[in-house]
This record gives C-alpha cells, sequence and structure tokens, in this order.
C-alpha cells in the first residue's frame, strides 16, 4: 500500500509539473501574433485532462470521506 501511495505521490508531482509547463506554453503562445489557435485549442484541452487527472489522484491520496 506504501508504495502505491508513493507513485501516486510521484505521479501526482509529475503531472502538476506538466501542467505548469503547459500554462506557460499557453501564455508564451498568447503572445504570438498570429496565434496557432488549433494549437492553443489542443494545449488548453491537454491542461484540462491534466487537471482533471490531478483531482482524481488528489481524491486517492486525501479522500475527503472515511472509506
Amino acid at each position: 500500500m506504501d508504495s502505491n501511495l508513493h507513485s501516486f505521490s510521484r505521479q501526482l508531482i509529475e503531472l502538476r509539473i506538466e501542467h505548469a509547463d503547459l500554462d506557460a506554453t499557453i501564455d508564451r503562445l498568447g503572445d504570438v501574433v498570429p496565434q496557432d489557435e488549433l494549437l492553443l485549442r489542443r494545449l488548453k484541452k491537454r491542461r484540462l485532462a491534466l487537471r482533471d487527472q490531478i483531482a482524481r489522484l488528489v481524491d486517492l491520496l486525501d479522500p475527503q470521506e472515511p472509506a
């Protein structure tokens, strides 16, 4: 069980780093003229998927209700 929690914690850290990297990339691309709208949409969609994965892992690591 401890190894699962460790791997979940590590995965959570990696997802948060990837999410932060996407945030920075999206911000930089937003400043470029002309913008690549398709690329921005894809990156934003990936960022939302990462946010959902992060939320699921947080719930696994720290459940709100007792099991």
